[in-house]
């Protein structure tokens, strides 16, 4: 009986020499958590819940909106250009990658094609604020045909960049989300060919 209670206690010991050790570890960088957005913490949630029921990490990181049914890739196109037009945001590029595989492959492709908006102040002042920042820009939509030949519209889901760290300044944070809601209105506006 000895014997378990010695175990027991050397066990206990191990666990309280790693709990000290990952709190002189980890101390520094657990202070800075204090500085972190309100929204942080269901920000990673959210990415972690759809990670774990999906399997995919890339899936957990996007935001995706639905076509609906009888809206053809063509009227997206236009009407999510119409709607950029409308909030200020350049279309600063356009890769019809459907096209590049055909062309590579000789082989027809569905339809993918990635679209590029920009409000390039915008995109200064969060590149003033940190140089990874650019790996968000520009601002990208992806109109996919799925192999059920269903459109899909995605995007990089902008919490993370918005909320996933320390507090953005004020007048910052009201810009990224003044873009956010932009993206987010040209992708359910296109899927639903609302001009």
């Amino acid at each position: 009986m000895r014997f378990i209670w010695n175990l027991i206690a050397t066990f206990g010991l191990l666990v309280l020499i790693l709990l000290g050790a990952a709190v002189v570890q980890l101390g520094p960088s657990v202070k800075n958590l204090a500085e972190f957005d309100d929204e942080a913490l269901s920000t990673y949630a959210t990415i972690a819940r759809t990670l774990v029921e999906t399997g995919n990490g890339a899936e957990a990181t996007v935001w995706k909106v639905p076509v609906e049914p009888g809206i053809s890739a063509e009227d997206v196109d236009q009407t999510m250009k119409m709607v950029a037009n409308e909030h200020n945001i350049k279309n600063v590029g356009e890769l019809p990658l459907y096209k590049e595989v055909e062309a590579m492959s000789g082989q027809p492709y569905r339809f993918v094609k990635i679209y590029m908006f920009c409000n390039a102040m915008t995109a200064a002042r969060m590149l003033d604020y940190s140089d990874a920042f650019s790996a968000y820009l520009p601002c990208r939509i992806t109109l996919v045909e799925a192999p059920d030949h269903r459109l899909w519209l995605y995007t990089l889901n902008m919490d993370l960049m918005i909320h996933g760290g320390k507090e953005l300044p004020p007048a910052l944070k009201k810009e990224a989300l003044g873009v956010k809601d932009i993206i987010l209105d040209i992708m359910h506006r296109g899927a639903a060919g609302d001009f």
